[in-house]
């Protein structure tokens, strides 16, 4: 069967609104321990408007990370999609879950933890939730796996991928915080963004599925896949030359309300990526002056 688990990040925009009780920002004021059963019992309770999570998520970074099945397919896998998700731990994605808000991204409203050794501790609860999605048990089951993470979520799934480093499956991490023994890991590189197209969000499972047309059909890591793509990735870098154009405070603050209407949930840090991702400019010091004067006038 050649089974590949392919482990995702969650996005933060999904198809419906969540209920008030599933925004992270309303949960009570207490020790994390009590927080997160809190969270559980909440999740646990929410029995109406529960979709499967391929519909839940939306964006583009969740349109690339569904089309990992497809070029997994192509090069001789039967892929099974899960999710990293700082609301329900680690899900497989034809899982059902109500819409929700809650993040490890530092400085968010709906932000689970406000430190990486937090966000770590707050991952390890949602996962005692259901011992059976294990990372290394999935991995070990299939014998090999495919992450997909971004920085902050592979740091709150640290003690995780430590287990899984030394479960003897063949595991390929796009994207991550650090390099780990027994994990052939592949940094985020946006110099490969020229040749991969799409935003810097999408730029991961833009790299995991072009290493998966890079593989020896049917296995996720030979010598032979290293040394393509070492030889791509070499010949399709291009340093990023930033000629953004600048901004008045007035466009800035235009920009702010119409993404804030948009995508409420939104933050500041996001806004700005994604403000310069049109290539608009604008120094990081001033932008949270303005946001914050915007946000606060609302």
């Amino acid at each position: 069967m050649n089974e590949l688990p392919i482990v995702v990040t969650c996005t933060d925009r999904k198809a419906s609104p969540p209920l008030a009780a599933l925004q992270a920002r309303n949960l009570p004021a207490a020790d994390l321990p009590e927080k997160a059963a809190e969270w559980a019992r909440r999740l646990h309770t929410a029995a109406e408007g529960q979709v499967e999570l391929a519909e839940l998520y939306q964006g583009d970074q969740w349109r690339r990370a569904q089309a990992l099945t497809a070029a997994a397919t192509q090069a001789g896998f039967a892929p099974r999609l899960y999710v990293a998700s700082a609301g329900l731990g680690l899900r497989s994605a034809s899982s059902l879950a109500p819409s929700y808000a809650a993040t490890f991204m530092p400085r968010h409203t709906d932000s689970v933890a406000s430190s990486i050794s937090q966000a770590a501790d707050w991952w390890d609860h949602l996962q005692r939730m259901d011992e059976s999605r294990n990372l290394s048990k999935i991995a070990a089951s299939a014998g090999q796996v495919l992450l997909v993470l971004s920085e902050t979520y592979a740091q709150a799934m640290h003690r995780d991928l430590l287990a899984l480093a030394t479960s003897g499956a063949s595991t390929v991490l796009i994207g991550g915080a650090c390099d780990l023994n027994g994990v052939l890991r592949i940094p985020a590189n946006a110099a490969l963004r020229g040749a991969l197209g799409g935003t810097l969000t999408s730029l991961n499972a833009r790299m995991a599925a072009t290493w998966l047309q890079h593989c020896t059909p049917g296995h996720l890591i030979t010598p032979a896949a290293k040394e393509r793509w070492a030889t791509w990735a070499g010949q399709a870098a291009r340093p990023e030359r930033y000629a953004r154009t600048p901004m008045s405070d007035k466009q800035v603050i235009d920009f702010i309300k119409d993404m804030k209407s948009r995508y409420p949930d939104s933050s500041r840090t996001r806004l700005l990526r994604l403000l310069r991702d049109k290539g608009m400019a604008c120094e990081q010091k001033r932008f949270a002056g303005l946001y914050s004067s915007t946000i606060g006038q609302r």
